[in-house]
Formats: structure tokens, sequence, C-alpha cells
């Protein structure tokens, strides 16, 4: 298979649910596309959505009374209670939190986390049998345990009473014992972290909320990236309000060599400064550092701890770097198929275990191909462990070829494993061709969704302080990304050192100011429009609040084919046949039925491509559909088919697809039944004349006979746009500078015909003109007899006669198109404040 692509995609929806959204919850449009597009169509369901209030109580596990009545009877009798975690930071806060309430009810307590690289992942029976030594007599698991049935097993026959606390997927065999599992004991919320189990644990335990542990579920429900809707959602704002005030003096610790203020602590904060610093020390030592890091109570201990995992997390990155440059030149040493195959698997001798998990991630989104990275010992044998791709099932594919695995686990998108010595190729062989039938060439492309398409007056304070209502972010419920399409990047610098680039983004006349973070080049020039992905958020900085734009990917902006050469003949000869009085003046502003109109401040291309995404049909009016062609590439935003050829289509520019079509106003004024067949009507440029907004906001086709709505009119220009309108009007109502432009080109041009006939009646410059434009300059000039022979489509012949001083007055049409120019001036200066 070849290479993965990178693809654009805009869910499709319904825009009357995001204008409801809009007006129900008084938010902005953006954020009320987003939420639909999310799945909260509703009023309801965005504001509980929003809310994050979704909660359950411990006693909704149906086995909780059960498990809570063992644990009392175990600490009312003074048994020695173990709870055996998980290395990672789950596995930390979930034991954390069980030991602190279990302490405090006078329990004898201690706790177990499994080393690494000597014992793996989850119970052990060499571990289960030296807790049989010192005395356990209730195992809780915190985190692990629910694929552990044998050790389980082990722990019963040498007389330890056993509880399990998990989240992760079970195996065909589920442990002979009292079990705490969201997903297998019918909790109303299946996708808690091993943290929020091991917390309704400890409340029951309590008989209330210990909303003093709300900080550690946080900061693992965010870490163990579990999905952040639902009941997540709410744990995790509600736990960043407890961590934000630090009364956990191991978390304060934790925070000041994070270099985090407390007061702005945010979800990301939770996944990218504090939970790879916990995380660190199960890597690369021991996780117990972190459960005493939690659980101190001496300030002095915990700044020492906090300032070794420090430490380790710094050479955490290093070992991780190195892996990685290992990891990547080991994939292109990997022979031709392998290396095209949908799946990679990498080995090598001497990689820490401890990293491969975050070198599978690393390779897994560059390449986007499920990815096993195995650490190899000296005899061939090695622990790896493997990330996923959407749509593609780890933890199936590992069954698949489980026999060639000694031991593996995990979720649908990571997990680990243990091979035994000389098994690699075959493993290696069997995870591609797994991959190979389960993966379509399209799971392959790596594809970037969208939320919401906004143009650069959009890009500010407000915005990005209202985005921060969607928050937290994480798994299930990803940071907005915004596209600014056909944007330009100006003046990009270097930062921090030349690893960053700070910018700014200009868009519909406006700019922002940018960060694209780990890149030293943004491979745009200035003069080139791109469409954008962005994160927009508020930056706060030395006492300073201002909207910063986070870029995420570039894309090139699509181009509008140019009309084809039998079709831009044709639309010269209508035009040139039209009778110069036909007009359709009985349409005025005071018809009984219109669409809704909509004042938009995006600019046209923000609200074109926004609607063309949520899959609609969409008209563009403007005053010169040349001019405005670029706007027809935006259908590479649509859901529907791929781009197709220019069809002919009476004065309307269409590619890709029939939406969006650009037609210009007079066009539009002499075929006005065009609008009736589209849902939405964007006005690019400013109407010239309130008759021509008229025609605009003829609703669509039978919709009164249906009961549907009558369309939307969306007023998309900007002032600037008014005095390129006035230009783009001269163009095209053949005024004096046009003519004598025109006559020039035909007369360099000679006696000409054919494709020499149109580059002369189309003339050069940025903005060439159209066939209608050229049509209506060459009646006037044939009317005045300054050219002779008649062009007959492209085949006839055209020449000059004469050069000499004539009075344009005297050719009717020049009159005509000099009316209808008139009308527009006096209304549009109206409008134009520049």
């Amino acid at each position: 298979m070849a290479q993965s692509a990178h693809a654009l995609k805009a869910e499709p929806y319904d825009y009357r649910e995001a204008r409801a959204l809009a007006e129900g919850l008084g938010v902005s449009e953006p954020v009320a596309i987003a939420l639909v597009r999310r799945g909260h169509r509703t009023v309801e369901e965005a504001r509980g959505f929003l809310a994050a209030e979704e909660s359950h109580g411990a006693d909704e596990f149906p086995s909780m009374a059960d498990v809570v009545a063992r644990v009392r009877a175990a600490v009312d009798a003074g048994r020695r209670i173990t709870v055996h975690g998980d290395f990672d930071v789950d596995g930390v806060c979930a034991t954390t939190i069980l030991v602190a309430a279990l302490r405090e009810l006078g329990a004898d307590c201690d706790w177990l986390i499994p080393d690494r690289l000597a014992d793996g992942y989850g119970l052990s029976a060499a571990n289960v049998e030296a807790l049989a030594q010192r005395g356990t007599s209730l195992l809780i698991t915190a985190d692990c345990g629910i694929a552990c049935a044998e050790e389980i097993a082990v722990a019963r026959s040498l007389g330890i009473e056993a509880v399990v606390t998990d989240h992760h997927q079970a195996g065909t065999d589920l442990p002979d014992c009292p079990i705490l599992h969201p997903a297998l004991d019918g909790y109303p919320f299946a996708d808690l972290c091993g943290a929020a189990v091991a917390w309704k644990l400890a409340s029951a335990l309590h008989d209330r909320e210990r909303g003093e542990d709300l900080d550690l579920v946080a900061l693992a429900t965010v870490a163990d990236v579990v999905p952040l809707l639902g009941e997540n959602r709410n744990l995790v704002k509600r736990g960043l309000v407890a961590a934000r005030q630090a009364r956990r003096i191991g978390l304060r610790a934790l925070l000041e060599v994070s270099r985090c203020e407390p007061s702005a602590l945010d979800e990301s904060d939770l996944g990218f400064r504090l939970a790879p610093r916990v995380n660190a020390a199960g890597r690369l030592y021991r996780a117990d550092a972190g459960v005493e890091l939690f659980l101190t109570e001496d300030r002095a201990r915990a700044a020492e701890i906090a300032a070794e995992l420090n430490r380790a997390n710094a050479e955490r990155r290093a070992t991780e770097r190195k892996v990685e440059t290992a990891a990547e030149a080991a994939r292109r040493e990997l022979p031709p198929d392998l290396l095209e195959a949908p799946a990679i698997v990498v080995a090598g001798e001497g990689w820490h275990p401890g990293v491969v998990g975050i070198v599978a991630s690393r390779l897994a989104e560059r390449h986007h191909r499920p990815t096993v990275v195995i650490s190899l010992d000296a005899d061939g044998g090695g622990r790896g462990s493997g990330r996923g791709i959407p749509g593609f099932d780890l933890l199936a594919a590992l069954r698949a070829c489980s026999g060639h695995l000694a031991r593996f686990g995990g979720h649908r998108a990571a997990a680990g494993l243990e091979i035994a010595p000389g098994k690699l190729d075959e493993f290696r062989a069997a995870f591609a061709a797994h991959a190979a039938a389960s993966l379509s060439l399209q799971d392959l492309v790596k594809t970037e969704r969208v939320d919401a398409i906004v143009g650069g007056a959009e890009l500010g304070i407000d915005l990005a302080e209202e985005l921060e209502c969607m928050r937290p972010f994480g798994m299930g419920n990803p940071g907005l990304r915004l596209l600014v399409p056909g944007a330009r990047v100006l003046d990009p610098r270097p930062m921090g050192e030349g690893k960053h680039l700070r910018f700014s983004l200009r868009s519909g006349g406006r700019q922002a100011l940018g960060v694209a973070f780990g890149r030293s080049s943004l491979g745009a020039g200035e003069d080139e429009p791109v469409d954008a992905s962005v994160r927009l958020e508020v930056n706060r900085w030395n006492g300073s609040v201002e909207p910063r734009v986070l870029l995420r990917e570039l894309h090139p902006s699509a181009t509008a084919c140019e009309c084809p050469g039998p079709e831009w003949w044709g639309r010269f000869e209508r035009e040139l046949r039209l009778p110069l009085e036909q007009r359709h003046a009985d349409e005025d502003a005071t018809r009984p039925h219109r669409r809704e109109t909509l004042r938009r401040s995006s600019g046209a291309t923000a609200a074109v491509a926004e609607l063309v995404s949520s899959g609609a049909e969409v008209l563009v009016v403007c005053a010169d559909a040349g001019r405005r062609a670029s706007l027809s590439a935006l259908a590479r935003l649509t859901p529907a088919s791929p781009p197709r050829e220019c069809e002919e289509c009476g004065g309307l520019v269409v590619d890709g697809s029939r939406t969006p079509a650009v037609v210009d106003y007079i066009a539009l004024e002499r075929s006005p039944a065009i609008v009736q067949e589209f849902a939405h009507v964007v006005l690019a440029d400013p109407p010239p004349s309130p008759r021509h907004e008229a025609v605009a906001a003829h609703p669509v086709d039978g919709w009164t006979e249906s009961g549907g709505h009558p369309g939307y009119l969306h007023e998309a220009w900007v002032e600037s746009d008014v005095a390129s309108t006035l230009a783009a009007l001269e163009a095209q109502l053949a005024r004096r500078p046009v003519l004598v432009a025109a006559f020039r080109d035909l007369r360099e041009a000679g006696e000409a015909s054919g494709e020499l006939l149109q580059r002369a009646l189309r003339g050069g410059g940025p903005h060439p003109r159209g066939p209608e434009a050229a049509a209506r300059c060459f009646r006037v000039l044939d009317e005045l007899g300054l050219v002779q022979g008649s062009p007959d489509g492209g085949s006839g012949t055209v020449g000059v006669v004469s050069s000499r001083e004539t009075d344009l007055e005297r050719s009717a049409a020049f009159r005509a198109y000099g009316a209808l120019h008139e009308e527009a001036l006096r209304y549009l200066r109206r409008l134009d404040r520049t």
C-alpha cells in the first residue's frame, strides 16, 4: 500500500440545528457548529454537555456493597491489606487514593507497584507469593487485575482474599473474586479510569464523596486518555478546581518543579507537564516515588521526590529521543514490502523498554500506521508496546497474532506485549497481514477533522474565551480545530532558540498573531494562499490576556478551474444576444416571502467554506464571477462527490460539484429563478441596488407547500468590498477605461480568431474579463463601428477598424449599461464608509 495521504474532513450537519443552538444558548455560530458536529444537536443536549454535571453514586456499582463489606471486615479484624497498583499515572493515583482512604479508616495497609522491567504489567505469581509471605490477607488491585484470573487463583490458594478494581479490557476468563469494573459491573458510565473506580470505592468506604482526592482523579483521567465525555468531564472539571487549590503537599511540589501556576492549571498541564513526571519514575525506575509523593505530609520530602521525578523526566526525554531515532532508522531498513505495509513493527536491542510506548505513539502519529516497538534482550526476546490508529483494534490484532507472543494485554488503542526469542519475524509478518486485512486505503489516510471554519475577523479574544466553555479537552473531546481558508502567513520569525515560530495569519483583511510549536519552517510563502487549521486559545502571560492562534497544519488552497473554451464562448454568445431591455424590475424588497437574512463578519471565503462543508447547496452572488471564481474551489470541503470538470451553467462558475456556484448580480437579475434551487445564498459583494438584493432573497422553491424553511441569505461582504465592487462593476458594465483596454487588446491581436481572439477579449492583468463582460465590451465596440467581423463562438475572425475618437453615447448598449452603473454608484456610495 502507498504511503498515507493527509485530508481535511468537516462532518456535514444541519445548519438549522446550529442556528437553534446559537440562539438558544447565546453562543457564537462557530461554537454552535462545533457542538452540532460533535453530536450535541439540540439545545438540551448541548446545554448538558457544556454544564458537565453528569455524576453517579458509588452505590450504582452493583458489586459495591459486597466489596465495601469485605474491606470493612478486613479493617475491623486488623488484617493486612495490600493495594496492588500499576506503574503509570492512573495506577499511581488509584493506589494513592485507596491507601489514603484505608489508612484513614485505621487499616493496616501497604502497597505494591510492580517493576516495569522486572515484573511487567499487572499481577505476577511471584509477587502474589511474596505478598503471602509478608502477611497480606486482603489484596485489592488498582487499575489492574481484570486479565489476571490465574494470578488471583494463586492468591486465593495461598489464603489471600482478593478484590479487583480495574477498567481495562477483560480477557476470556474473569478473576474469581468481587470485581469493580465500570464496563462489566453494570455501572451507568463505562469509561471511568482506574483511579476513578478506586475513588468510588474510597468514597463508599467513607460514606461520602472524597472531594480531597478529585485532584488525583482528574490527573489520572487526563493522563490515561479515557474519553473526556459524560461523567469524566464532571470529574476533570471538579478535579481541576481542587488541583488549583494545591492543598496536597506533593501536588504543590510537583507544580513547582513543572513551573505550573496553580491558579491557571488546566487539563493540558495535567497531561503534558505533570503526568510525564509521574510516569518517568515508572518508565525508568520504580513508580513508588509517585505514591509516596502524593501521600507524604512532609514538605521537604515532597520537594525532594518532586525534584527526583523532574530529573527522571529529563532523563526519560533524552532516552526517548535516542530510541525514537533508532526506531526510525530500523523502519527505514525494513524490506520494501514491510516498509510499505499498513503496519509497523520495529525492534532493537538495548532500547529502553520504559519508553517504547511513547516511541510507538510517535511513529503511529507520524506515519499513520498501527505501530509496535519492541525492546529486545540478548536472547532475541523482549517486551514491546503498540499504538493503534482510528479504525484499527490493536488488542484484537495482538490476539490474532497470539501464537507468536508470550503475553499481551491492553486496550483497542494501546497495548503491551512480550515476545519469545526467534518469533520477531513471524510476528511482524502476521501483524502486517492482519492490518492489511483489517484496514482499507481510506483508513490509512490521515484525516484532520475540522470543527468550524472562520475568517480572520473571528480570531479574537471573544471567540477564544467562548471556546473555553467546551473544556476540558482530551480524548473524545479534542481541542477545537478551526480552519481559516484562503489565508496568508506573514512575517514568520523564530522563537525559543529557533525551535518554534511566531507569525501573523491574515484573512479577510484582518490579522491574528500565531505560534507554530516545534517547527522551524512553515513551508508556505507569504504570497501563497493556504488553508490553515489552527487552535484558538487565550494566552495569559505576565498579566496580559490576548488571543493566540496555534498552528496545526497548512494546506495549499484549492484553485478554481478555468472555464473551458466551449463554455466560455457559449456564455459570450448568450450575453451578446440578450435584449438590452431585459430586466426583472418587478422584484422589490417588500415581497411577502423572503429568506432569513444573517449578517456575517467572517468574510465571504470563510462563510462559503463553512456552508459548503455542511453539505448544503450554496449559491455565491458577487459583482464579478470571474474575480470571485476562487470561491468555487471551496468544494474541496464538501462531503459530496470528487471534483469534476466545469459544466455549462448559464453564467455560473462551478468547480468540484454542483455547490458552491458563483454568479454575478447582472447574470442573476436575468435568471432570478436560480436562487430558488439553493438553501443558502451568500452575498460575497454588496448588491448594487435593493432590487438585486430582493432577487437574491427569493425563498427556496416550494417551501410554503412543504412547510420547510425559506432558506438563508448571508450578507458576507465587508466595508472594504464596496470599493472593489465598484471597480468590478465598471469592468462588468463596459465603462470607458474598460472599453479602451478592450480595444487596445483587440488591436494588438490583429486579425484574430479562436484561442487568440479569446485571449484578446479576456485581456490580461490580475482580473481578466469574463465572457459576459467581454461580450458587453464587444457589443459596444461593434455598435460604434470600431471592430469588424463576428466571433461566431470562436470560429469567426475579428479585427479593429479605427482608433479615431468616437462618442460612446452613440451606442445603445453603452447607454443601457451606463444606466445600471449610475444606479449602482448611487447606491454603493451610500454604503462606502472608507
